[in-house]
């Protein structure tokens, strides 16, 4: 597969708001933060994606200070950020050919959150073609209850995304075993 770049979804300050309500993988930033550590000392390539909402109360809108990466997720000098208003990383950006352009065919996926963002880039890179690791002990997501107001624990998000995206879009993974 060849090196991969650590693609670092939404890690922000605005999914601490608790707004969003129950969350899942209480570790998944420690794990992404090892993985960041790791891809650093080995010089591979880190990109990161900052959701940029247009949407008036969210607390991910670009003026607002949970617009920001989280600490750990600060980019390094070199390491591109490319900002995006839709659920896709690839959609309204220039992830795509910046990826193309740097002969990068694989990519290890962390991020927030599960069943939104995350999912959405892992189906996108999947059909155009990258090779996708998806790290399942760091990503996360939030409670949910459905239209029929059903209630799903953030648990069960998190599993049901990773088992439906597991083997058609990509390959999940635990941090240790991506290490």
């Amino acid at each position: 597969m060849g090196i991969s770049a650590l693609l670092l979804i939404d890690v922000q300050k605005g999914f601490d708001d608790p707004k969003w309500g129950v969350r899942n993988n209480s570790q998944a930033e420690a794990n992404m933060k090892k993985l960041l550590e790791y891809w650093r000392t080995q010089s591979w390539p880190v990109i990161h994606i900052q959701h940029c909402s247009t949407e008036p109360d969210s607390p991910l809108r670009p003026e607002v200070e949970g617009n920001q990466f989280k600490r750990f997720a600060q980019p390094a000098v070199g390491e591109p950020v490319f900002k995006k208003t839709v659920n896709s990383a690839f959609i309204g950006t220039e992830l795509e050919e910046y990826l193309r352009a740097k002969n990068i065919h694989s990519l290890v996926i962390v991020g927030l959150t599960t069943d939104h963002c995350v999912s959405t880039s892992t189906r996108m890179a999947g059909n155009l073609g990258f090779n996708v690791i998806l790290v399942s002990d760091a990503v996360a997501t939030f409670d949910r209850t459905g239209p029929d107001g059903v209630y799903y624990s953030a648990e069960q998000i998190h599993e049901i995304h990773l088992a439906s995206l597991n083997g058609e879009f990509c390959v999940v993974k635990k941090s240790e075993d991506v290490i």
